[in-house]
């Protein structure tokens, strides 16, 4: 334990990222207005749930074909004219969203191609942040103040997204998400140093997922990163969850709101108290941990209970961003975007396939309890084994840097 580590005033004393955490903070404020605005917009206009939950979707399928390609050309352009140019193009996009009675199959057109642009954008931006940092402490730093900042505005979002939407309107809160994407754009051209492509149009187009599934490391951390697949059940099945449990339909936002809360507690334990050289040597065990959490909804806990088991749950959950800033440092700096986009597409993968095969598994069983008690089994089983590799490879490789240096190549 260390109360030594650099404090959040430190990381945003640099220019440069303190550019970056503004442009995406606000625009992911956007982003929450835009996501309740489309849901409202579309049901309004077709009174239609399989139109409005077909959006949704969009959103991820969009995400996920560029996560596959498109984030390899973060290695492949100057990342911040990537960044600058992809963000433009999001708030044009956006803006058209935003004129009244734009034909539903047109704005279901423009919701993919966001996703599609947005994705090179976070590949550049996250290997842009690693670029900044030297200090791999104060590296690690900044990604527990983005992942506090993310799942703060996240919570904002459910709490009062949906009442701020009603009350300007639709168009009104798509034209404010359009208007943060010019202000990132500004931002971003305004302090991020425009340095040269890291790597070369040369180079093979999965030539980053040869190299991340090729090395045991980075497939160790894969393996943990994407056990969040099982810990998200709960949220994909929160409705009948709180049915079961005799709740009342207002705790179902508590329900959804107690793992983003868990996971802005944790990841400030983590970062305030726990030295950086052993956030590493522990993820493994709180991986085990968050789903291990979850097994206790075997014995149909109180509402109360149920709430403080999602908290902890994500609490424990703050190891992802320990996992993320390992895997970042790990990748050579040429091919960073591309390896972004592989554990990013997973990530997404594996959540909308846990909270599908979730939702059928307690279909079938006929019980939301046991059915995220079996996804705490689950993630115990493959946690187990991973945190084990985790810590036989850190041993032979004889290193206790908690987030490796560039130079450092995997095992």
């Amino acid at each position: 334990m260390s109360q030594r580590a650099p404090g959040f005033s430190a990381v945003l004393a640099v220019p440069e990222f303190r550019a970056l955490w503004f442009a995406e903070a606000q625009s992911i404020f956007g982003d929450q207005l835009a996501k309740v605005a489309l849901t409202i917009l579309v049901y309004d206009r077709t009174g239609s749930a399989l139109w409005a939950a077909l959006v949704y979707a969009l959103t991820f399928l969009s995400a996920l074909a560029g996560g596959l390609g498109l984030s390899q050309l973060a290695d492949r352009f100057r990342r911040r004219q990537l960044m600058v140019g992809c963000t433009a193009a999001q708030a044009v996009l956006v803006a058209l969203m935003a004129i009244p009675g734009m034909p539903i199959p047109v704005l279901c057109g423009l919701v993919v191609a966001v996703g599609l642009v947005q994705s090179p954008a976070a590949a550049a931006q996250n290997a842009v942040t690693r670029e900044i940092f030297t200090d791999d402490a104060l590296y690690l730093r900044s990604q527990d103040l983005r992942g506090i900042t993310t799942n703060t505005l996240m919570l904002l979002g459910l709490a009062g997204g949906g009442l701020l939407v009603v009350g300007i309107g639709t168009s009104w809160a798509l034209a404010i998400n359009a208007v943060t994407f010019l202000v990132s754009t500004v931002v971003v051209h305004r302090f991020v140093k425009n340095r040269s492509a890291a790597g070369s149009s040369e180079d093979g187009w999965f030539g980053a997922a040869r190299y991340v599934f090729g090395t045991s490391r980075l497939r160790v951390l894969i393996t943990l990163s994407w056990l969040v697949g099982l810990v998200v059940i709960p949220e994909g099945l929160v409705a009948p969850l709180a049915e079961e449990l005799n709740a009342s339909s207002a705790m179902v936002g508590v329900l959804l709101a107690a793992d983003p809360l868990g996971f802005v507690v944790g990841t400030y334990i983590l970062s305030r108290f726990v030295a950086a050289h052993q956030r590493v040597r522990i993820m493994g065990a709180l991986a085990v941990c968050s789903s291990a959490t979850l097994i206790a909804f075997a014995f149909d806990p109180h509402v109360a209970l149920a709430v403080c088991l999602l908290a902890l749950a994500g609490a424990f959950g703050a190891y992802q961003i320990t996992v993320s800033a390992t895997f970042t440092s790990l990748v050579p700096n040429e091919i960073r975007g591309g390896a972004f986009g592989v554990i990013r597409t997973g990530l997404r993968v594996s959540q909308g396939v846990g909270v599908a095969v979730g939702g059928a598994v307690a279909e079938g069983l006929g019980s939301t309890t046991t059915t995220i008690a079996f996804a705490g089994v689950l993630g115990v089983a493959i946690a187990i084994p991973a945190s084990l590799a985790w810590s036989r490879l850190n041993r032979s490789s004889g290193k206790a840097h908690a987030v490796p240096n560039l130079n450092t190549q995997p095992s």
